[in-house]
């Protein structure tokens, strides 16, 4: 392989475009760059974005079936609203406390106390009754309870907000606890990640040999176009030409190339995958509205890339860089 010339510049300019935007929903394009900086993005999104979990539950009456542990592990998977994460600091970095939650830097503090007074009813103890130091931070369902509530809509929809399952009571049976809530990153344990799903595939190039197509007849077409798994193509009802009606639901099957080449028509279409131009599905778990996901892994991602740029600066990349400039 040729090595590139001396002062060789592997600059690129990344375009995106929003293809769709909601606070827990996003499509967009990455066009003009490669998969290292497509899967970069995408795993920063992942596992290095940071929100606020629960990280410290202190339980002072716990009767229900439940034992400790199990109760703190569910609590630490509620996702909590953290649109001020980025600002928060980590608490092993932080030198305004020692750890213990009350800091204002680093940690938000729960409260959480139930107890189960009817005879003839279960009590479900939910996310909704945790309570908060911090109004900023609280279970995503509370959030958007108050959201709702504020809406005329309130009334027809409160049943769908009641809160994220805890523990069931039964009378006589109470849960009392003190919780502690950090800042963290996916890496470190899934219950930060504000993720739910982070896909991209490449953008799929299609060109159909009219000429080809054309010698088809009207069953033939219809047969091609069904091989197909995912509605990728259309045969017109009037003019019964083939179109490509959604490239992107290509799922790199080849299935219309085996199906062509088993017709005797190899070539009759062709299918390649631009490898500069990437169609990225981002779904959250309601911790950050997904255009700040995406916002907030960038701003990481190139944190990552000025740590290295000031590494190559003091020289400690200098032995790598003269291996890779050869001779």
């Amino acid at each position: 392989m040729d090595r590139p010339a001396a002062g060789a510049s592997y600059q690129r300019f990344p375009r995106v475009r929003i293809r769709e935007l909601r606070d827990d929903y996003a499509k967009f394009e990455l066009r003009d760059t490669d998969a290292s900086i497509a899967n970069a993005l995408r795993r920063v999104m992942i596992a290095e974005v940071p929100t606020v979990a629960i990280d410290l539950v202190e339980i002072e009456v716990n009767s229900s079936v439940l034992n400790d542990e199990f109760i703190a592990h569910r609590l630490g998977l509620i996702p909590l609203t953290s649109a001020a994460a980025m600002q928060m600091r980590f608490s092993r970095d932080c030198d305004a406390c020692d750890g213990d939650g009350s800091c204002e830097y680093c940690s938000v503090e729960f409260l959480l106390s139930a107890r189960a007074t009817d005879s003839d009813q279960t009590l479900e103890v939910t996310s909704n009754d945790l309570r908060s130091a911090d109004p900023k931070v609280c279970p995503v369902d509370q959030a958007r309870a108050y959201q709702q509530a504020l809406s005329a809509d309130f009334e027809s929809s409160a049943g769908e907000h009641r809160g994220i399952l805890i523990v069931k009571l039964r009378r006589g049976q109470e849960l009392r606890l003190r919780a502690i809530a950090r800042k963290g990153i996916g890496k470190d344990h899934a219950k930060w990640s504000p993720a739910a799903t982070v896909t991209f595939m490449y953008e799929p190039d299609i060109h159909i040999n009219e000429e080809l197509m054309d010698t088809l007849t009207l069953d033939e077409k219809i047969s091609w176009v069904e091989s197909s798994p995912t509605k990728v193509f259309n045969l017109d009802p009037i003019t019964k030409q083939v179109t490509v009606c959604d490239a992107e639901a290509y799922t790199y099957d080849d299935e219309v190339i085996k199906k062509a080449e088993a017709m005797g028509k190899p070539g009759l279409v062709e299918i390649n995958a631009k490898e500069d131009s990437f169609i990225f599905t981002v779904e959250t778990t309601g911790a950050i509205t997904a255009y700040e996901l995406i916002m907030n892994a960038i701003t990481v991602l190139r944190q990552k890339l000025d740590a290295v740029r000031l590494q190559d600066d003091d020289g400690d990349l200098g032995e790598l860089g003269a291996h890779l400039g050869g001779p």
